[in-house]
């Protein structure tokens, strides 16, 4: 579920909650962000649902009336996929999938996609396999719900369940600690490369995802980077050397900013 490619044309619809101590107009733009999360991905956007809340229901994200509103849009508009502007819990992910009856991406998920679709550097590739597995991590438990009956007991009374939950946890945990190592390594040999530029005046490109630094950088060094209208072109660091007046410098180009973004990303 986590890699970045959507085999299928997909017709989504968009969902947010607006909190009562939170401007409308906020929530309008995160939803909007949203929606060219979604473009990035050629994802068509049909519809967006907004619902002003006092907090997310921790049941369906949604009250029970909206969901009912959804449901109906859904059958009669041919959706297939709803996304929603927040992280979303394993319950409310199981819950929204059993009322909608197709598929649901919460925020973190949706940018999980596009950084395994974007990311080109043997780095970028295990950082966001290692974000994929430690948000994985605390959800497994109740990835397994459907085995829920077997629970309970001592070691030998476990079903199972509970017994490939466990193996998956320690799989998991393996494949943390595995990644972990293999970015130090890679971190260490950056290390010695960044050590011959330790003398040179360094400038870093800095702002929000498709504000236009990649094009900015290609101007200015006379670079070929990568650069799109689209979120996330720049998924890895870029490194270029440049002259101003005979004075050497390096110019860095770095991965954007967005709103949401989870916090192990």
């Amino acid at each position: 579920e986590m890699e970045g490619n959507l085999v299928e044309k997909k017709n989504a619809i968009l969902l947010a909650v607006n909190l009562f101590t939170e401007e409308m107009s906020k929530t309008v733009d995160h939803i909007n962000e949203l929606e060219f999360l979604a473009d990035t991905l050629d994802i068509k956007t049909k519809n967006k649902f907004i619902q002003k809340l006092i907090c997310a229901n921790s049941k369906t994200y949604f009250g029970s009336g909206k969901i009912l509103e959804i449901k109906d849009y859904i059958k009669e508009n041919e959706i297939n996929l709803a996304i929603i502007d927040d992280q979303l819990s394993p319950s409310q992910f199981r819950n929204l999938e059993k009322e909608f009856e197709i598929e649901i991406l919460d925020r973190t998920c949706l940018i999980f996609k596009i950084f395994a679709k974007r990311a080109k550097t043997n780095q970028a590739k295990i950082q966001v396999e290692l974000a994929q597995y430690e948000y994985l991590l605390p959800r497994l438990k109740r990835m397994w719900t459907h085995l829920s009956r077997q629970q309970g007991g001592g070691a030998n009374m476990r079903g199972p369940g509970e017994k490939e939950l466990e193996t998956d946890k320690r799989i998991a945990r393996e494949k943390i600690s595995n990644l972990k190592d293999k970015l130090k390594k890679i971190e260490n040999q950056s290390k010695v490369q960044k050590k011959s530029r330790d003398s040179m005046v360094k400038i870093a490109l800095v702002g929000y995802t498709n504000v236009g630094k990649s094009t900015f950088m290609n101007l200015v060094t006379n670079s070929n980077l990568f650069a799109e209208n689209k979120l996330f072109a720049t998924l890895d660091s870029t490194v270029r050397k440049s002259y101003s007046k005979d004075i050497p410098f390096v110019l860095i180009d770095t991965v954007g900013f967005i709103r949401k973004l989870p916090t192990n990303l």
